[in-house]
């Protein structure tokens, strides 16, 4: 049942103020809520989803036959398009909400987004029409009670302004062009039933009919909600989360157009509600006099910290005059959020599954970027080319099979490494003081700073070999020897494992 704004008059109220403005309020409010569904069913019991194939329905009817059946319809996108234009395969992709449409924008380099143009997805000229604003520098800053923070600033790192809407409605242009493309909109996955030779996909509409479409590979790009990656992982899709919301919005009193806020970080840890949160901010300029702000913190998935969208949409309206005053002029555009995944991978190389048979999983579902800095987007961006290229030689080759399909993956050594300094960002009220998250990420800071240029932009563009990231640490530990005692608190015995596997296998995979 849809919830009407009235629903949060007295519980959110500075979120009731500010969406009653939007025209399209209520759409945005109910999207939040399914996505805050995500904390419930990882307490509830997995559901099976994927099936073997005697288990359909005898009445199922085939309503249509594909090459590949992808399940869900934003970054999905660039993938068919890919797939459908230069490969020629016959795609379909279903969408629960409205496809092309995306909840958050996205900053990159130019430089990064020309790999769309590179792979022949788009012209140059159309990759400059996406981007609606280019920034002259950026900055991280971490709180200092004192005020003596250090600004770390950088050229070239996410100075990029996306138009995540058009991008994705060029994408649709081009998947849509060859006759044999479907798409479909207000169309949930239900499940899907295994063959030796194909795999089925059963949809329902908004009105509950099921449809069943037939394809040789099944593409779940179904962001952190997805059922599929819920059972291949046994419930736990996600080690760590970023839940993230802000807005594009205009009328900001005295903000500079010219730079990017990356990490900003304005107070301690919020303990308010007895357990505690790092809260940080983003700002980036975009179109014309628009400016987008976000709020995030890290945080384990099991935490019990409360992780609910809703709530931090709250926090967000309520404290951003602390960030950025709004003006006499104020508007809001559009509100953007989501939950960020990201997952520590305890081995030697990628221990999440984003496979089975006939079945592979990109993007949030499944869930191997960085939420320090890329995620899901320049994730797929960096490595479009390998995942489009591959899975068409796997299609070629009819081989499908679970253990080929998961070596199509977006899975890098170096981001899975850094993803661990992730673990640093998430405040624990039982073992952190206040400002703990501030004061480690300020002595970051203040040794990035000694170091050469490339070494702020290697970190911060997911980019670091191993032996500068060895640099920083050792650095890092002669500046602040507590870091070492904290590395315990942070990590345990087995995280601590786990980071040293992942570094040995970065270090394997340098040398092949």
């Amino acid at each position: 049942m849809l919830l009407s704004l009235n629903h949060i008059q007295f519980t959110h109220p500075h979120l009731y103020r500010a969406f009653s403005k939007l025209a399209d309020g209520e759409r945005h409010l109910n999207h939040i809520i399914e996505l805050d569904r995500y904390w419930d069913r990882l307490k509830q019991p997995v559901q099976q989803v994927i099936l073997p194939g005697e288990r359909m329905p005898k009445e199922a009817r085939i309503s249509g036959e594909y090459d590949l059946v992808y399940a869900g319809g934003t970054l999905s996108l660039l993938h068919a398009a890919v797939m459908a234009g230069k490969h020629g395969r016959k795609v379909m992709i279903f969408d629960r909400q409205t496809p092309a449409k995306s909840t958050r924008d996205w900053n990159i380099s130019r430089k990064e987004l020309l790999n769309l143009s590179a792979i022949g997805l788009l012209t140059e000229s159309e990759v400059d029409s996406v981007i609606v604003r280019r920034y002259k520098t950026g900055w991280v800053e971490f709180y200092q009670p004192d005020g003596h923070q250090k600004r770390l600033t950088m050229e070239n790192v996410l100075d990029c302004a996306v138009d995540a809407d058009k991008l994705l409605a060029l994408a649709k242009e081009k998947v849509m062009a060859p006759a044999s493309s479907t798409l479909f909109a207000a169309t949930s996955f239900t499940c899907c039933y295994q063959f030796d030779d194909h795999i089925v996909v059963q949809v329902e509409d908004r009105q509950g009919n099921p449809f069943w479409y037939k394809a040789n590979v099944l593409v779940d790009v179904m962001g952190i909600l997805s059922p599929i990656a819920m059972q291949l992982n046994e419930g736990f899709p996600q080690t760590h989360v970023c839940p993230t919301v802000g807005t594009i919005a205009s009328g900001f009193e005295n903000v500079d157009f010219d730079t990017g806020e990356i990490l900003a970080s304005i107070g301690p840890a919020d303990t308010s509600s007895g357990k505690g949160r790092q809260l940080i901010w983003e700002g980036f300029p975009a179109k014309g006099q628009q400016y987008i702000t976000y709020l995030f913190f890290y945080d384990e998935a099991d935490s019990p910290n409360d992780k609910s969208l809703l709530s931090l949409f709250e926090t967000y309206f309520r404290t951003l005059p602390e960030y950025k005053k709004p003006g006499a002029g104020f508007m809001i555009h559009r509100p953007v959020y989501g939950i960020i995944p990201a997952y520590c991978h305890d081995g030697f190389n990628r221990t999440r599954e984003i496979a089975d048979n006939r079945i592979i999983l990109f993007g949030d579902a499944a869930s191997l970027a960085s939420p320090l800095t890329f995620c899901g987007f320049g994730s797929m961006v960096r490595n479009l080319h390998h995942l489009t290229a591959d899975l068409d030689r796997a299609l070629s080759e009819n081989n499908m099979s679970k253990k080929h399909l998961e070596q199509i993956s977006a899975y890098e050594p170096n981001v899975a490494s850094m993803a661990n300094l992730m673990k640093y960002m998430c405040f624990n009220s039982a073992t952190d003081e206040p400002n703990f998250v501030n004061d480690l990420m300020n002595e970051v800071m203040i040794v990035l700073d000694d170091l050469p240029q490339h070494y702020r932009q290697a970190m911060f563009r997911d980019e670091m070999k191993i032996e500068e990231l060895a640099m920083v640490m050792l650095r890092l530990a002669w500046r602040y020897p507590k870091v070492l005692a904290v590395s315990w608190d942070k990590l345990g015995l087995q995280g601590s494992v786990g980071f040293f596997k992942n570094i040995v296998g970065w270090a394997i995979s340098s040398v092949k």
